[in-house]
């Protein structure tokens, strides 16, 4: 997300968390306000080898909820990272008796890039660190490429680790989700994370696509 009035117009198709990404190469890099959102969606920051620093300056800013690493950042720097974040609070509630917040932790995502194939191997390192992985489509760009991988690839997951499926997932893909919804390695589906295939331009989200894609996924999931 990028655009405030179209932060708040998502917003209101009540999608569990919104992305907000920091890195100046993506021409939907963020350095805008965020307006307040209705309880119950959380914000993500997306980040690409950042320092850890930076990282926790824009989770403080910002209250992050969750943040993404989407570069090359090693199970060693996740693990001091997430000891840093383990002392950051994201307030839930800022109206509870004397103004004591109730908070929670921060999530970590950490984004591996899949083609035609993936070593699983490579996630063993993050095992324990990281509360979920997110599969992204291997291209150019880091992210936002608008194309999907090879979803079978992920037939024989074998961690316990929650995962997002990412990549060019648009419109004309919710036959093949709800194909993958059938197969054993959806239980550890954590969510399906939407980006260009719904943009009118970088940043700026088109709200009936989102609505069509919402509706879709909804009506044919009661039917199945």
């Amino acid at each position: 997300m990028k655009y405030e009035d179209n932060i708040l117009e998502v917003a209101g198709l009540e999608p569990d968390y919104l992305g907000f990404i920091f890195y100046e190469k993506s021409p939907r890099n963020f350095d805008g306000t965020i307006p307040q959102l209705p309880d119950g969606i959380r914000k993500v920051g997306v980040f690409v080898d950042a320092t850890i620093d930076f990282i926790l300056e824009k989770v403080k800013q910002y209250n992050f909820d969750a943040i993404q690493l989407h570069g090359a950042e090693s199970a060693e720097y996740c693990l001091a990272l997430n000891k840093e974040l383990k002392e950051v609070s994201t307030p839930l509630d800022l109206t509870e008796i004397e103004d004591k917040a109730i908070s929670r932790g921060v999530e970590m995502w950490k984004v591996f890039a899949i083609k035609e194939s993936f070593d699983f191997e490579r996630l063993r390192p993050y095992e324990g660190t990281v509360d979920a992985f997110l599969f992204d489509t291997k291209g150019k760009e880091k992210g936002g490429n608008g194309y999907t991988f090879d979803w079978s690839v992920l037939a024989d997951y074998p961690s316990t680790t929650p995962f997002i499926l990412s990549g060019g997932i648009g419109v004309d893909e919710v036959t093949s989700l709800l194909s993958f919804l059938e197969k054993p390695a959806s239980n550890y589906l954590y969510g399906i994370d939407v980006n260009s295939k719904f943009e009118d331009q970088p940043g700026l989200k088109n709200i009936e696509k989102l609505q069509q894609f919402k509706n879709l996924l909804t009506i044919n999931s009661r039917e199945g």
